[in-house]
This record gives structure tokens, C-alpha cells and sequence, in this order.
């Protein structure tokens, strides 16, 4: 009886610390919709919770890294809401296959229409179409301001030290994967293999047309057997009609 007191206790004390301490605090943050290879182009999202109970969210800006500068940034849109991008001219140029690139997108800002703001409860996607990744880090991070509609400012900036906890409000950090060893290589080989199967193919095709032609064949020298042999004996059937009938006219 003690023993069952003190789990029902334990587990009573362990339910009301996870009351106290809430639903872990959800943050503005980005994921790509598949892969974000280095070298590459991906398509992106900022998720966006709303946190509040008695406001909506109603602006999301999001600012592009100055240390890895994009030079292409495609919006999708978002019904209800207006897209604005801001590009800066860059201090370095950047060369992108094999033209140079003076500015690239320092920012990109949504505002909401009063009935598409984000509701209590609710959260929405921003879709970002972005390139060319680079290939010297494994991540960007962008600092992000969501304001409310109370006129709250969340500054969603802090960026984690290596090996640290997160900060109460982090920046959102997109990871970076490993661009593929040889993607053309992969190709050719997918390519060779289609090929053999269709050799495969083909030979396998041969081999059927060529057994059923000589299907066809033995079909037709049995049914051409049939009809000499069905010719006989009628021919025979004929004859000894014949020959009973001279036997009769004999006998008589």
C-alpha cells in the first residue's frame, strides 16, 4: 500500500512540474522542404507560431546573413499577406555562373491583412525559394522580428554558442547538407542502366516475337498435317462405298 502511495504521489508531483513548466516555448524557425545542399538551390520555410493568447500576429521580417549573401530570393505567395523584399547593394560582388552579382536580399517582410494574421493557437508558412547556397559553411542563420498585433516586438536574434543551450529567443538557422560527390555521374549511371534494360528488353521481345512465330509456324504445318490426313480418308471413305456397293451388284 505505501509503495502504490508513493507512485500515485510521484506521479502526481511529476504532472503538476509540467504544468508549471508549460508547453516548451515555440520560435519563429526555418526547414527546407527536402534538402539544403551547399552549391545548390532550395526551397525554404519560416514557420511562424503565435505565442499570445490576446493577439494576433500580424508582420513577420526576416533579414538575410551579410556573411553569405544570396543572390536569388523568390517568394511564394502567401494569401492575405504582402511581400516586400529589400536588396542591398553588396561590398564584395559575388560571381554566380560566371556573372558577377553587385546586391543580393538583405530582407524580406510580410504583412498580414487583418483577417490573415496569425490567430491564437494557429501558425503559418512563409516559402522561400533560395540560391546559391554557399559552400563554406554548414549553416545561415536569420534573425527574425515578429510583432503582434498589441504592437509587441519579438526579436527572434540570439544566435547559440557552439556546444551551448539554446537562448530564450534564437534566430532561425538553416542547416546545410553536403552537395552530392558527383550527381552527373549518378545520372549517367541511371542512364546506363535504362539502357541495358532496354536491351534487356529488346532481346527478351526478340525472343518472344521468335517463339511466337515458330508457334505460328508449327500451328500451321499441324493444321496443314490435319487437313491432308481429313483429304484420306474421305478419299478412303469414298473407295470402299465404292467397292460394297460393286461387291453387292456381284453377289446378285
Amino acid at each position: 500500500m505505501n509503495v502504490s502511495r508513493i507512485a500515485v504521489a510521484g506521479g502526481i508531483a511529476a504532472s503538476a512540474v509540467l504544468l508549471l513548466a508549460g508547453p516548451a516555448s515555440a520560435h519563429v524557425s526555418v526547414q527546407p522542404q527536402g534538402e539544403a545542399a551547399k552549391g545548390g538551390y532550395a526551397t525554404i520555410n519560416f514557420k511562424v507560431p503565435n505565442e499570445r493568447d490576446d493577439a494576433s500576429t500580424v508582420k513577420l521580417e526576416v533579414n538575410f546573413p551579410t556573411d553569405h549573401p544570396l543572390s536569388s530570393v523568390s517568394p511564394q505567395a502567401v494569401p492575405g499577406w504582402k511581400i516586400d523584399v529589400t536588396k542591398s547593394t553588396l561590398a564584395k560582388p559575388l560571381e554566380v555562373h560566371g556573372q558577377k552579382v553587385t546586391e543580393a536580399v538583405s530582407k524580406v517582410t510580410w504583412t498580414a491583412d487583418a483577417a490573415a494574421a496569425i490567430k491564437p493557437g494557429y501558425f503559418q508558412q512563409f516559402p522561400l525559394s533560395v540560391g546559391q547556397l554557399p559552400e563554406d559553411t554548414d549553416q545561415l542563420v536569420f534573425k527574425a522580428l515578429q510583432t503582434y498585433s498589441s504592437k509587441e516586438v519579438v526579436r527572434w536574434i540570439e544566435e547559440a554558442p557552439a556546444g551551448g543551450e539554446e537562448p530564450d529567443n534564437p534566430a532561425p538557422v538553416l542547416t546545410l547538407t553536403d552537395a552530392a560527390a558527383d550527381a552527373h555521374g549518378s545520372a549517367g549511371a541511371t542512364d546506363t542502366d535504362d539502357n541495358a534494360d532496354d536491351a534487356a528488353g529488346d532481346k527478351g521481345a526478340d525472343a518472344s516475337e521468335h517463339t511466337t512465330t515458330a508457334s505460328a509456324s508449327s500451328d500451321s504445318a499441324s493444321d496443314g498435317t490435319a487437313r491432308v490426313l481429313g483429304v484420306v480418308g474421305i478419299v478412303i471413305g469414298i473407295a470402299g462405298v465404292a467397292f460394297g456397293v460393286l461387291a453387292r451388284r456381284r453377289t446378285a
